[in-house]
């Protein structure tokens, strides 16, 4: 008999999507999928959702959950790969203007807590003895961050389940960290709210009663495993992290290879690969006219995809902008997120024009363009899960200039002479995570580029010509989840 997974997630791509967690949840039950496990996808019914999924139809109604009383569970089809989805439908929740955790404004949702309080509740149900649906009922609730943090709390607790629990780490510092009355509002036993339990300072956390309930925990990097053990890294569960050290499984993330590869890639005006790299040349100067920049083949184009924010290190480019572009530098950028940085950018946008493009927003056709037409991709961290762009530009032959952590220290290999006479260099590794660090890294990457080809060649076959797929890592979750239920 396959296993049976239900993959709980709060956002799936192409349905909808705000970062890597929905990248992972689009493709991760695909590649487990393809290893024979019967997974099926649980998420909220966000209207963007219900619109995408095919042969959607109504299965059964949940009654007494907190706050809603009742919601619909439907089934569907996702596009092109099949897998099976469960979405709640609760319309009161999810189908309103905005995105899946904040509204129009960027303003979080004020009833997060019961949000995902129920996703996680209709998680545990599904789970157990209980589910109105019994042709079906998993050996394992694969949770994925704060969201879904609530499950193994409930399946533990209140639902009596037996499928064994699995909550995957994504970003340690969003926690979900909601008042103490949330804890009866969402029909948690009061005796977990404790420090053995899911109280965190005087709140109720989502994240912690995972932590602390799960029967395993998973990072989406090795190093990361590592790294959320520190006070640095694990915002405060570092202890009972610690405690759980040889429970925490480290396996580092993959890519969808049939939505991000150079060689089929529908967003590319042309195609190449790591033998013919003709085509990434058309795309540079197509993306070039696009955004607005000089026609320049031989300027390093230097692309940025991301959110702008403290933890993605992007302030760190700023000061020594205006230096490499006075050093024959151009910059596109594409992304969104604290004001002050996208200010700034912009600011330096308008001093040079025809030299640094600034996208504010989220552009699904143009993070491919960047990604195939930037020479360089720039990814200074200060911590990082995995990151799943550094491997997008590896696949694409766009160098990533990384700060030397979490995944990125997992999947980028510093192109020094060591590392090119063992055949592994494949990308740029900061020193220090400064903006002097990286402005002499990507420095270092611009004189490569100018002035020894036949070593930039290497590194971009070296990036083009590794498994970046799912298949691996997709084996190793396999191997735990048995783990998990002998």
């Amino acid at each position: 008999m396959p296993l049976k997974v239900l993959f709980a997630s709060s956002e799936v791509f192409p349905l909808i999507k705000t970062g890597g967690l929905a990248d992972v949840s689009g493709s991760l039950p695909t590649a487990l999928k393809n290893l024979g496990v019967d997974i099926r996808i649980l998420m909220p019914g966000y209207s963007q959702a219900l619109a995408k999924l095919q042969n959607l139809h109504y299965i059964t109604t949940l009654d007494y959950l907190s706050h809603i009383g009742s919601a619909e569970i439907l089934l569907g089809d996702m596009p092109e790969t099949g897998v099976q989805v469960y979405v709640i439908k609760a319309p009161q929740l999810y189908e309103r203007d905005g995105g899946p955790y904040a509204d129009v404004n960027g303003q979080e949702w004020q009833d997060n807590p019961i949000r995902f309080g129920v996703l996680s509740k209709v998680a545990a149900i599904l789970s157990s003895n209980n589910s109105p649906i019994k042709d079906w009922q998993p050996d394992i609730v694969h949770c994925n961050d704060w969201q879904t943090g609530l499950a193994p709390a409930y399946m533990r607790l209140t639902e009596n389940s037996k499928a064994k629990s699995l909550i995957s780490l994504h970003n340690m510092a969003f926690q979900g960290c909601y008042a103490p009355h949330w804890v009866t509002s969402l029909g948690l036993p009061n005796a977990g709210y404790s420090i053995e339990g899911f109280e965190y300072h005087g709140q109720l956390s989502f994240l912690k009663a995972a932590v602390f309930y799960a029967d395993a925990i998973s990072t989406v990097s090795p190093r990361y495993a590592k790294e959320i053990q520190t006070s640095t890294f694990g915002f405060g569960l570092e202890g009972i992290l610690t405690k759980r050290s040889h429970e925490i499984r480290g396996i580092l993330n993959g890519i969808e290879t049939n939505e991000w590869n150079p060689q089929c890639d529908s967003h590319l005006v042309e195609t190449y690969c790591a033998n013919n790299l003709a085509g990434k040349a058309i795309v540079k100067k197509t993306l070039q006219e696009k955004v607005g920049l000089h026609l320049d083949a031989d300027a390093p184009l230097l692309g940025v995809v991301s959110r702008l924010t403290y933890q993605k290190g992007l302030d760190m480019l700023l000061p020594i902008l205006q230096k490499l572009v006075e050093g024959g530098c151009q910059l596109v950028l594409l992304g969104g997120g604290e004001h002050g940085l996208e200010s700034a950018f912009q600011n330096i946008a308008q001093q040079n024009p025809g030299r640094v493009s600034v996208n504010i927003g989220y552009n699904e056709p143009l993070s491919h363009q960047i990604m195939a037409g930037a020479d360089m991709f720039i990814m200074p961290s200060r911590f990082e899960p995995c990151g799943l762009n550094q491997l997008y530009g590896l696949a694409y032959g766009t160098p990533p200039i990384v700060n030397a952590t979490g995944g990125l220290a997992d999947s980028v290999i510093d192109s020094n002479d060591a590392n090119f006479a063992n055949g592994t260099a494949n990308g740029f590794v900061m020193v220090e995570a400064s903006s002097e660090g990286l402005l002499a890294c990507i420095w270092r990457a611009v004189h490569m580029f100018r002035h020894d080809k036949n070593r930039w060649d290497k590194i971009l076959h070296n990036g083009m010509s590794q498994n970046l797929g799912w298949d691996k890592s997709a084996n190793e979750y396999l191997a735990l989840y048995e783990h998990m239920v002998r």
